[in-house]
């Protein structure tokens, strides 16, 4: 498999274990990543003033799971936590990529959380519509860098740190 040769010729010593950058750094790496893109999520909210909509809190909790699972692991040295860490990571990372479409407009994001408005009925019913719409929706890009959104961002650092958690479950060291 032409991934399994890549990550093995790596060669940063994560498969022998014998140099510095053994398992339980890594899980330190990893488990220090989704503490700060969390941290960051929080300072944009409640220091910047940013709000949050509905898919961007969806985004923060499989990173607090990531964050538990990193600390039991560290704690423990149960490698096989690790699977965990790669599954709470990929499912935030997929949720951002998902997201950042939405912001995009490449698709169409859940109607809880999106500009989708349904013209085609009452007044009355549309003005209860319009009133209980969200706050901050889905399909809005609230803060962008480099024309990647916040959600883009959170996808791809998230794909980051889910190779770490899937390079410490495929290690031989115990």
């Amino acid at each position: 498999n032409n991934v399994y040769f890549v990550l093995h010729n790596l060669d940063l010593g994560l498969w022998s274990g014998k140099t510095i950058m053994n398992i339980y750094r890594l899980a330190g790496i990893a488990t220090l990543g989704s503490m700060a893109i969390l941290i960051g999520a929080f300072f944009f909210e409640y220091v910047l003033g940013y709000s949050a909509c509905k898919m961007c809190i969806w985004q923060r909790w499989p990173h607090a799971v990531a964050i538990l699972i990193g600390l039991i692991l560290l704690t423990t040295r149960i490698k096989s936590l690790s699977a965990f860490g790669f599954l709470s990571l990929i499912t935030t990372s997929v949720i951002g990529f998902y997201h950042a479409g939405v912001e995009y407009k490449w698709w169409e994001g859940p109607s809880s959380c999106s500009s989708n408005i349904n013209t085609e009925i009452s007044a009355t019913d549309l003005l209860n519509q319009i009133l209980n719409a969200p706050i901050t929706r889905c399909d809005d890009v609230v803060w962008d860098l480099f024309g990647i959104s916040m959600a883009g961002y959170n996808g791809i650092l998230s794909l980051i740190l889910s190779a770490i958690w899937l390079i410490i479950f495929l290690n031989k060291e115990k």
